[in-house]
């Protein structure tokens, strides 16, 4: 049964998420927020969509590029590069980026009479990301069940998982993760430095997949 609508970003665990429950997708939507690597993700995120014939649609946010402060906005130069363990990439945060998203995704859902909206955040986000731990997925679930006529409910399938599981669940899969992207730089290659190509790195070698993403370092 189509019931959900997912947030679908073009990355490694969206894209599995997509492919995990594609029985159950009725709409991906992608959001352009004006980041440094939304052009090198929303590609694959529609190229995947259009392989499972999935409708997609991309959003423009273009006001958070305008008034939200994050290095992610702020050019490639502006990344830091290490692991999101460390407190540098702090400033990889977009403030309540997945708040705004999962608003608008509630109310297509509401607007389409879908029961469910499903995000791909993971375990790995909780260090530096409030808007991806479970009691913002617990709370948002609840904002969002109160807010609609149809009692619109918040799925998160991978909060609790690492992305090494994730990636050995797109391996199960099938997945070909050279269809995804990752670097918060978005340039033409991977740069291999950032936190998130840091995980990426981690993530494949834990699940066992020789790793056939093209870095720049």
């Amino acid at each position: 049964m189509k019931d959900c609508i997912l947030i679908l970003s073009g990355g490694m665990d969206s894209v599995t998420l997509l492919y995990d429950y594609q029985e159950r997708i009725a709409l991906a939507i992608s959001f352009d927020y004006g980041s440094n690597h939304n052009a090198k993700e929303i590609p694959f995120a529609r190229l995947h969509c259009e392989r499972l014939g999935i409708k997609h649609l991309v959003i423009p946010l273009d006001f958070m590029a305008k008034y939200f402060r994050s290095s992610l906005l702020e050019g490639s130069e502006a990344i830091p590069e290490g692991h999101y363990a460390e407190e540098n990439m702090k400033s990889t945060v977009v403030p309540f980026r997945n708040g705004i998203m999962l608003a608008i995704a509630t109310g297509m859902a509401e607007s389409n009479d879908l029961q469910y909206v499903m995000m791909a955040n993971h375990g790995g986000d909780h260090t530096i990301y409030p808007d991806c731990r479970p009691e913002f997925v617990e709370a948002f679930d609840g904002a969002a069940h109160a807010g609609t006529y149809n009692g619109v409910h918040l799925l998160s399938p991978y909060c609790n998982m690492t992305k090494g599981q994730i990636a050995a669940r797109g391996k199960a899969l099938g997945i070909d993760y050279a269809e995804t992207w990752s670097c918060y730089k978005g340039e033409e290659k991977h740069c291999g430095c950032c936190g998130t190509c840091v995980e990426r790195k981690e993530a494949l070698a834990e699940a066992g997949i020789d790793d056939p993403t093209e870095y720049a370092k």
